[in-house]
């Protein structure tokens, strides 16, 4: 009986374990693919000859060996099914992996920083936010440049799927894996998750190339058109250019405000219009939604400044629209000197950034449609309390909103508010002072990119904020990426309990 005893308690030990080998063969595979991707910044560092070849080989070198090694070493895993806490497992090893690969060039080479802010800044450039802690962006080589505008792109939707391209060697459940990227896709619109991944990442490289050529229509650099076309539709907002996009006034501001606002539109609604439905855009509630408030926001922040100063109504426009669309897609580009506009611009700043773009896109924040759901909870809360017996249940687009996906919107969205207050005493405690510490927060946690307060106005950039101050902001990046999901249930003791 004891024996039996003892083999049944072994058999649950097990049963809990989780399977790390499957996990640590996709991310091996993953370096592998990242050494590759830094054979080109090193090439063109190589023909310009600038001295930063040397440390971007090195760095293909040590992020392929190790990536080499680790799928030799799990070779056996291949066959092993996944379930729903190794996929988890894989989306938190993918973000927060791959930034410590991406960090090795920025330690390596130029611009030789530190742990902390080469792993700050790889985390801001996969993470999609946009913050960064390095001055003198135009002087540094094109290579280290070009890489920090591959990091953006690759974090907007170019990780997380090129893994699911892998996820069927591994017999994976391809559609739980989009769950734990927190990314809708909306409904099963094609037979297999590969097959919605690998439409997704076409769109995504179609609107980049686009996005390109227009760039460099209107009279950008080579260098300055790749960088700032990846970052645009990753909604990422790394720039080659301290000033941002102050360098190219005029066309530069409204095209890249349109680009800006199509990256953060549904991606899932792209492919259903190239698949037949030339309506799925325009039918999407919280498409309409979107550009209707965006619309709302550029116009009172516009005629705002307009009546408050003497400034023209053209320019005004301009630098409102651009800069507006820029914070509310979460992209963090930025024209003119937009922390200087007043209180009432960076009041309503805050809460488009807030708000984000529309769901299953790359921007972050709360998303127009959780936005959508907990204004229409609240509606119907206020009707109930008029007429308590009458049953008001929440609706979206005409139709009732189920209890589970009600109750994680609302989840979700206390959450959200709760992490700005809490993790903003926190950065006040590390040494900021408070409207540094909030729109740092606010940034880092909506993967927005804009530097506001005074510890961040003399060089734009985080470099001076202490160190504890920037792990919190690492630590805000990938829950904002993540949309809290992965990292909060890896936190819960029933997770490792299985």
């Amino acid at each position: 009986m004891a024996a039996l005893d003892k083999s049944a308690a072994t058999s649950e030990v097990w049963r809990t374990m989780i399977d790390l080998a499957p996990v640590a063969h996709i991310l091996g595979r993953l370096l592998l693919l990242l050494g590759g991707l830094m054979l080109v910044p090193a090439g063109l560092d190589w023909a310009l000859q600038n001295g930063n070849a040397e440390a971007m080989l090195q760095s293909a070198l040590i992020t392929s060996g190790v990536g080499g090694l680790v799928v030799l070493s799990t070779q056996g895993s291949l066959g092993r099914a996944f379930d729903i806490r190794t996929a988890f497992l894989l989306t938190f090893g993918i973000w927060v992996l791959t930034p410590l690969a991406g960090a090795l060039p920025l330690m390596l080479g130029a611009p030789g920083l530190g742990f902390t802010d080469a792993y700050f800044e790889a985390v801001s450039g996969i993470t999609t936010t946009g913050s960064t802690v390095i001055v003198g962006l135009a002087d540094q080589p094109a290579g280290m440049n070009l890489w920090r505008g591959m990091l953006n792109w690759l974090g907007g939707l170019g990780i997380a799927f090129i893994a699911m391209i892998f996820l069927p060697v591994m017999r994976v459940g391809g559609m739980q894996f989009f769950r734990t990227e927190g990314f809708d896709t909306f409904g099963k619109i094609l037979p297999r998750a590969s097959d919605i991944a690998l439409s997704l990442v076409g769109v995504y490289a179609g609107l980049t190339v686009a996005c390109l050529l227009v760039y460099k229509a209107i009279g950008m650099s080579a260098l300055d058109a790749v960088v700032h076309a990846f970052a645009t539709i990753a909604t990422g907002g790394f720039s080659p250019q301290d000033s941002s996009f102050s360098v190219y006034p005029g066309a530069g501001e409204y095209a890249g405000a349109f680009f800006m606002a199509i990256a953060a539109l549904p991606y899932i609604r792209y492919v259903q219009m190239v698949t037949g439905r030339k309506d799925a855009l325009w039918r999407d509630p919280q498409v309409r939604s979107y550009l209707v408030w965006m619309a709302v926001f550029v116009l009172v922040v516009t005629g705002w400044r307009v009546l408050s100063s003497d400034m023209a109504l053209e320019p005004a426009f301009r630098e409102t629209l651009f800069n507006m669309v820029s914070i509310m897609t979460g992209t963090g580009f930025f024209s003119g000197s937009f922390a200087a506009w007043g209180g009432f611009a960076l009041v309503l700043a805050f809460v488009v950034g807030v708000i984000g773009g529309c769901s299953g896109s790359s921007s972050g924040a709360l998303t127009v449609f959780r936005v959508q759901v907990a204004m229409g909870a609240v509606r119907a809360q206020v009707r109930k309390i008029a007429l308590p017996h009458r049953v008001e249940p929440v609706r979206y687009a005409g139709r009732a909103i189920d209890f589970e996906t009600l109750n994680g919107v609302t989840m979700f969205v206390t959450s959200y508010i709760l992490l700005i207050g809490v993790l903003s005493v926190a950065m006040t405690l590390a040494g900021v002072d408070l409207q540094s510490s909030l729109f740092g927060i606010w940034s880092s946690l909506g993967n927005i990119g804009y530097g506001i307060g005074p510890m961040v106005a003399p060089t734009g950039t985080y470099i001076d904020f202490p160190v504890l101050a920037k792990w919190v902001m690492i630590v805000t990046m990938l829950l904002g990426r993540l949309s809290l999901l992965a990292i909060f249930v890896l936190v819960l003791p029933r997770f490792w309990r299985g």
